[in-house]
């Protein structure tokens, strides 16, 4: 078979090799597609890879001879699956290869908030502990997590893992999901209890309707005075100029986002600048471990469509 990977850089910017994928068929891997090209470079090609390439009807109409898309992320909305599924056309995620990464990076957001470790370190190479007088010193307000209570949004495999970082750490763990886990001795709450108990939020949900905009001035007025706000999940969750305006008015005392709405922010973002603000570019989910496992994945993936036993199917 023909396997071809659309945009394969972010997966493997050349730290990974593509073995586990290649080894099913007559291989080629592109870092980079524009919309332009995807056509051409799917060509005849029966399998088909991306991560943020989108593969519409009018992309399966040009390439008859598909009859696999692999995303190489949990999230698929960049392929039309009604679409697929009309064709004959299978479509697999990867499902839960950075699960221990998110929920790392999650802390990591928060630690920086609670302690500017970053900032703090930067002071000292550039000579100002040195030349003090004092012995010590802090810039921002310094927080400790033991006994705070943390309110996670969405309860899937993140933020159960993230759960049992908090309880690590000594914090209480509230929970909003649409459905509580059977067997969890955690404490199931409504959306306007958590925004109200909260003295972090952290974000773990899907996109949805529901969940577009979840923090936005409406909600942000619930909460604690003070709280903190870690996303990791989707950059739309979060109203930007409404957390913008909340940061700079000390409602909210510091956000940690991995996640924006815009991603690259090419038009700018009111975030970007704001105070007690932190953001990273969209990489929680991207140690060495987690691009290694996801590679593993979508291997298999391949190999059980191959094999007339397909799994990780999103639209059957």
């Amino acid at each position: 078979m023909k396997i071809v990977v659309l945009d394969g850089y972010n997966a493997n910017p050349g730290d990974l090799s593509w073995e586990p994928v290649s080894r099913h068929g007559d291989f080629r891997v592109y870092d980079r597609t524009a919309a332009d090209e995807t056509v051409q470079r799917i060509g005849d090609a029966e399998i088909v890879l991306v991560n943020k390439a989108t593969i519409t009807r009018d992309v399966m109409d040009a390439c008859p001879s598909l009859r696999y898309v692999g995303v190489l992320a949990t999230g698929y909305n960049v392929v039309d699956t009604e679409a697929a599924r009309e064709r004959g056309v299978a479509v697999t995620n990867i499902p839960a290869y950075s699960t221990a990464s998110v929920a790392q990076h999650s802390f990591a957001l928060l630690l920086e908030l609670c302690h500017r470790a970053g900032h703090h370190s930067d002071t000292v190479m550039q000579g100002r502990w040195q030349g003090g007088v004092e012995w010590c010193y802090w810039d921002f307000p310094l927080v400790e997590l033991d006994g705070k209570t943390l309110g996670i949004v969405g309860f899937g495999r993140i933020g159960q893992a993230t759960a049992r970082i908090a309880r690590a750490f000594g914090m209480e763990v509230i929970v909003c999901s649409r459905s509580a886990r059977p067997g969890s001795d955690l404490r199931f709450v409504g959306m306007d209890e958590l925004f109200a108990a909260s003295d972090v939020i952290t974000l773990h949900c899907p996109l949805t309707e529901e969940t577009r905009g979840l923090i936005r001035k409406e909600n942000i007025d619930k909460m604690k005075r003070g709280v903190r706000i870690i996303n990791t999940a989707r950059g739309p969750l979060v109203v930007d100029g409404d957390l913008a305006e909340a940061l700079r008015d000390g409602r909210v005392s510091g956000a940690g986002l991995d996640v924006l709405t815009q991603e690259p922010p090419r038009d700018g973002n009111p975030l970007i600048g704001a105070p007690n603000c932190i953001i990273t570019p969209h990489m929680a989910w991207a140690p060495i471990e987690s691009r290694a496992r996801l590679m593993e994945i979508a291997g298999a993936n391949i190999a059980a469509f191959i094999s007339g036993r397909p799994v990780n199917v999103v639209n059957p």
